[in-house]
């Protein structure tokens, strides 16, 4: 008898952020690799720009949310993305400082994960205008499993000043507007 194996895919949005150099080009290379070591792109934010957030002495930066396929667990997209971030050239020496590349796990399924090397929901999205944002182009009303508010709601009670403002317009986004 044959047995059938069914691929369990699970819907990750990632969180991606910039403010070296070529910012654009930088989401571009993190993008292509994510889909090459997580999974395909299902949707993804327009782009956006904000002052720096904790440490306001740097350049502005370009953020983006997406939402990817994937069949990898939590804790090991975790690692492909630390990987990801060293190979581009991110150090992790002092919090706050300016990065080529950032990229945290913003939800993961519905899952809520506590581990000392891994939080998810990310633990500080609702209180990050600069997260929210992204976040409200690709799932607005995916409701936060420990808030139990939808993204808009957690946008609309966001106590962060910062504005944020579309750098760029991503195209699938368009179309689907138009």
């Amino acid at each position: 008898m044959d047995c059938l194996f069914f691929l369990l895919m699970h819907k990750v949005v990632l969180h991606t952020g910039t403010n070296i150099e070529n910012r654009f080009a930088h989401l571009q290379k993190a993008n292509f690799n994510l889909e090459q070591i997580v999974g395909p792109i299902i949707k993804e934010s327009h782009i956006y720009e904000t002052a720096a957030w904790g440490n306001e002495k740097q350049n502005d930066f370009l953020n983006q949310a997406l939402l990817l396929e994937t069949e990898y667990s939590a804790r090991r997209i975790m690692h492909e993305i630390l990987s990801l971030e060293y190979k581009m050239g991110r150090n992790r020496g002092i919090k706050w400082q300016p990065r080529v590349i950032d990229i945290d796990i913003i939800f993961f399924d519905n899952d809520v994960i506590e581990k000392k090397s891994l939080t998810v929901p990310h633990e500080h999205m609702h209180n990050r205008r600069f997260v929210l944002k992204p976040l409200m182009d690709i799932i607005p009303e995916f409701e936060h499993p420990i808030m139990k508010k939808s993204i808009s709601q957690l946008l609309e009670d966001c106590p962060d000043p910062l504005a944020v403002h579309v750098w760029k317009k991503t195209p699938s986004l368009l179309k689907k507007i138009l």
